[in-house]
């Protein structure tokens, strides 16, 4: 079936695009019969536009993006027969205009204006063809980066190159879709099993710099996949910067929050970042052991960032005094009663952790678990990352995901370093699915879930 329709796409595309040839030469229409051919044409090529193909399971997202696959690879297949058929009919037109076919159809008319026009409605239908299948995959797409997109639009007429931005295109788009559709099946068996519906509710406590949003969700796509497989989620709500000691009372007042609206004994705590750090001082001194079954820390610096140290000792006041007016000034606008950026910052440098890590020993009858992800290079993330990739791996000397190396956060019971083969490796950013991207070889929604379960495998 799937070869038939695309024959009957080839068919269809093919007729409209030499629409003048085939109502002379092949099928000699005139008048109404014309008028009803060319409709027909018309209703097929605004089909194959509308859906371009089957696509059955799958979200409304993957099927548009499915569908501009298709119709680039349409483009793609379709063009080497249409060419073909256009150069067919320049020798079909100066034939039957030769031996005078055309005598009485068309009077007088040279025979290459025909020729051109068929040109020029080849372009249009192939044109508009492949605009409709970039705009399709530019929309959906989220594993062609911004760079690539930009290329795209500024590059489209360059010869050659444009040849190999199209198959970037066309590898992105189909990868994606098959990767978007494993997920999807993955994620019905989770949600069937309710895999995430664990004993206690879960809080998700976001890291420096940002702010539970609702239109922009700190987290991506993963609450509404770990909600869809059962599991009940709750935020943090601290503010995006302060100091541990201020992050933590804010958290603890969220806890007892929620713990009074659920009725539930205990919370399991999924921090990101400098979450991690108020989380700890949450428990730990703040008294809230008793209702936290769980803390798992992703990509925290337990141990401190060097490289954050050094920055807060090497440059000027002066600069460092600006940075934290314009910080403050902005998230107060944004939200944050009390923004303190010079707060945040200091608390994440290696000596601060140090002796914070002193002040606060694990509490008993918590389970504490980490987990890390490192980048490979620095083109595995866009700015800041970048920057602050090699700002880690001089003054850290340690793999690190743009922001953390390694070893600083490793804490309690370690459930490894996510990374993919290659050069891309995992952010600070891709392991909280910041910016919604479809990495090769993780996913990062299944990976919560998988989080998740083993909590719930674990009685929390």
């Amino acid at each position: 079936m799937k070869y038939v329709t695309r024959l009957l796409r080839v068919l269809v595309v093919c007729c409209l695009a030499n629409y003048l040839l085939v109502c002379t030469a092949v099928l000699p229409l005139s008048g109404l019969s014309a008028v009803i051919v060319l409709l027909a044409l018309l209703v097929g090529y605004l089909v194959i536009h509308i859906r371009p193909c089957n696509a059955p399971g799958a979200t409304r997202r993957l099927r548009t993006l499915l569908g501009g696959y298709a119709l680039l690879e349409a483009f793609h297949f379709d063009t080497p027969f249409t060419i073909t058929a256009l150069v067919a009919t320049g020798v079909l037109w100066l034939a039957l205009y030769k031996t005078g076919r055309l005598a009485g159809r068309m009077p007088g008319l040279p025979a290459w204006v025909p020729v051109v026009i068929d040109l020029l409605i080849w372009l249009i239908v192939m044109g508009l063809l492949m605009l409709n299948g970039f705009l399709r995959v530019l929309i959906t797409c989220n594993r062609l980066r911004i760079v690539w997109r930009v290329l795209l639009l500024v590059c489209w007429w360059v010869p050659v190159f444009n040849l190999y931005l199209f198959y970037h295109v066309l590898h992105a788009a189909r990868s994606e879709y098959y990767f978007g559709l494993g997920r999807l099946e993955r994620e019905a068996v989770h949600a069937e099993n309710k895999d995430c519906r664990t004993k206690y509710p879960i809080m998700l406590v976001h890291g420096i710099f940002f702010r539970d949003w609702q239109l922009v969700n700190y987290w991506g796509r993963i609450p509404q996949a770990l909600q869809k497989c059962g599991a009940t989620l709750y935020y943090g709500g601290q503010q995006s910067a302060a100091s541990v000691a201020v992050s933590a009372a804010e958290l603890k007042a969220h806890v007892e929050a929620v713990l009074a609206e659920t009725g539930a004994e205990k919370l399991n705590l999924i921090a990101h970042s400098k979450g991690g750090l108020d989380s700890r001082y949450a428990i730990s001194r703040l008294g809230l052991a008793p209702y936290i079954a769980s803390l798992t820390t992703i990509n925290t610096p337990h141990r401190g960032c060097v490289f954050a140290q050094h920055l807060l000792e090497t440059l000027p006041k002066s600069v460092l005094s600006w940075m934290e007016r314009r910080y403050n000034a902005v998230f107060h606008v944004l939200g944050d009663e009390e923004p303190d950026f010079m707060g945040g910052v200091r608390d994440l440098a290696a000596d601060a952790c140090a002796a914070f890590n002193e002040q606060t020993p694990d509490a008993d009858g918590v389970y504490y678990q980490s987990v890390m992800s490192t980048m490979r290079s620095p083109k595995s993330a866009g700015f800041p990352l970048n920057l602050t990739w090699r700002l880690v791996n001089r003054y850290d000397r340690q793999e690190n995901d743009g922001l953390v190396a390694r070893s600083s956060a490793e804490w309690g019971h370690f459930l490894g370093n996510l990374t993919v083969p290659g050069r891309r490796g995992i952010s600070h950013g891709d392991v909280i699915d910041l910016m919604r991207e479809d990495i090769a070889g993780f996913d990062v929604r299944e990976f919560y879930i998988e989080l998740v379960h083993g909590l719930k495998k674990r009685g929390l």
